[in-house]
């Protein structure tokens, strides 16, 4: 049998557990954060929000009152309102995030990682320009392999141009998508990614987008080809002479 003094310590033990562990937040919390955060970037958000509720509100209001029965149409109305408020305050967020992240590397592999489904999204470059600083991005799906660079200098685009060369002769039969993110003419905007990826038609089966994700995912990075051959990061022993000053 544990005694008491056993018991004691047990219980003041989980105490401290409770008192020092970080209390989550609630969502309505978070709803507000969202907001203070997205009113921050675009102060036209409060506004927005506050015009949507009122005009569905009004709206629902008006239609169940020419039937007579305006106070269902107020219920339903609430109802609807504070939906169509949500759906400013997402689109609003969303387009603030993407704001804050324009311009700067890895936001269209960003971009790209908000994609729920449909696309498998690498998490490394598949080709980089260590001078420039310039990265293309690969995702493979039903719609083929999209390739995305963010850089719009010439460099970017020698860099998209060779990728896309180097995997039409690996996949002659899949669809390829060169996609340059920015505001210029022909380019797609960084908010505008997602999108415009989603709304790729299919044209593989679940078994070739399955087995190009595949072959993609065996085939050695940009990252991986730099290390040489036959040496382990993990094992490599440093020089005892060289850190001596010998």
């Amino acid at each position: 049998m544990s005694s008491p003094v056993g018991k004691t310590e047990e219980a003041m033990a989980a105490t401290n557990k409770t008192e020092t562990a970080p209390k989550k937040k609630g969502r309505i919390k978070q709803f507000f954060e969202v907001v203070q955060f997205t009113q921050k970037a675009d102060n036209t958000t409060v506004p927005w929000m506050i015009g949507a509720f009122v005009g569905v509100v009004l709206l629902f209001t008006l239609l169940f009152g020419y039937f007579g029965h305006p106070y269902y149409g107020l219920f339903v109305g609430i109802a609807f309102g504070l939906l169509a408020a949500a759906y400013v305050i997402a689109q609003k967020a969303q387009t603030a995030a993407y704001t804050q992240i324009k311009g700067q590397p890895g936001a269209a592999l960003a971009a790209m990682q908000s994609i729920r489904r449909g696309w498998n999204v690498e998490q490394e470059p598949c080709a980089l320009d260590a001078r420039s600083r310039n990265m293309v991005f690969r995702a493979s799906g039903r719609a083929g392999i999209a390739l995305v660079t963010e850089g719009t200098n010439g460099k970017a685009h020698k860099l998209l141009e060779k990728e896309e060369s180097r995997l039409s002769k690996l996949f002659p039969n899949v669809p390829l998508h060169a996609i340059t993110v920015g505001d210029g003419e022909g380019q797609v905007p960084l908010e505008k990614l997602a999108g415009k990826m989603q709304r790729m038609r299919p044209k593989l089966t679940r078994e070739e987008s399955a087995e190009v994700a595949r072959r993609l995912q065996a085939m050695p990075g940009p990252l991986q080809q730099a290390m040489p051959k036959g040496v382990d990061p993990l094992r490599m022993r440093p020089n005892r002479k060289a850190m001596r000053g010998r």
